[in-house]
């Protein structure tokens, strides 16, 4: 069986084509240093020549509103039709929990419009939505700092491990197709201020964390059911202070 994982160089493909090639797969990694390039086409036939499925965990190198839409639509066009004409029998794509809640910002709107296309292709598919990364509470705190002070919501968070993402990825490649969505999200959950207060604490980092329900988030302001999933989500086994503890080390 063919694996061919788009943006498999990155953090989560290079975690799932481990995890998969572990099992006794054939992964095939793709991603412009490899050669493959969905939004020019360049070497996506080839690489897809012979491929079963394809896991989407390619990211856009902007989260600018406008280029994180056309980076999505356009790989998501050419990577679709690519595996119509390949005859891929399965594809799963990693999209974010609240793509549908959160329309003022940009890059929630570009991944909807990313899972619209999967919807309409006639390709058997399972889009896993995951909540926000452990890895990504820095970025987070940088981009809502004013000096000494982070603003953010007290809006309620439920992130998880990059591991735990890889692993039900792994687990939703190797199942049947739902032709639906499956949610993840971290097995604790609080504020995104709190989450933001454990990570500075853990890193020594002086600034202090304001929570303020207006702070917006990528351009949202939050409530507490923007990010967190619906019921029965699947439920990863890392917790964030265990998270903490080897990211200090």
């Amino acid at each position: 069986m063919k694996i061919v994982i788009i943006g498999g160089t990155g953090l989560i493909g290079t975690k799932l084509a481990n995890k998969l090639r572990e099992q006794g797969r054939e992964v095939i990694p793709a991603a412009p240093s490899t050669g493959v390039n969905t939004i020019t086409g360049e070497g996506l036939d080839k690489a897809l020549s012979g491929a079963e499925i394809v896991v989407d965990v390619a990211n856009s190198p902007s989260f600018e509103d406008s280029a994180a839409l056309k980076f999505f639509e356009t790989s998501g066009r050419n990577l679709l039709a690519a595996e119509a004409a390949a005859n891929v029998r399965y594809h799963v794509a990693l999209s974010i929990v609240g793509t549908d809640r959160l329309p003022e910002c940009g890059y929630f709107r570009a991944k909807l419009a990313q899972e619209n296309l999967i919807r309409a292709a006639k390709i058997p598919y399972t889009i896993l939505r995951a909540t926000q990364f452990f890895e990504f509470i820095g970025g987070i705190v940088d981009s809502s700092s004013d000096g000494q002070i982070v603003r953010l919501s007290p809006a309620l968070y439920q992130p998880v491990a990059s591991d735990d993402v890889a692993a039900v990825l792994a687990d939703v490649t190797l199942g049947a197709p739902l032709n639906g969505i499956v949610e993840l999200a971290g097995p604790e959950r609080f504020s995104l201020d709190e989450f933001a207060r454990r990570y500075l604490i853990a890193t020594n980092d002086p600034r202090k964390v304001v929570a303020d329900i207006h702070a917006r988030y990528f351009g949202a302001e939050l409530d507490d059911r923007s990010l967190t999933p619906g019921n029965d989500p699947r439920l990863g086994s890392v917790r964030f202070e265990d998270w903490l503890a080897r990211h200090r080390k």
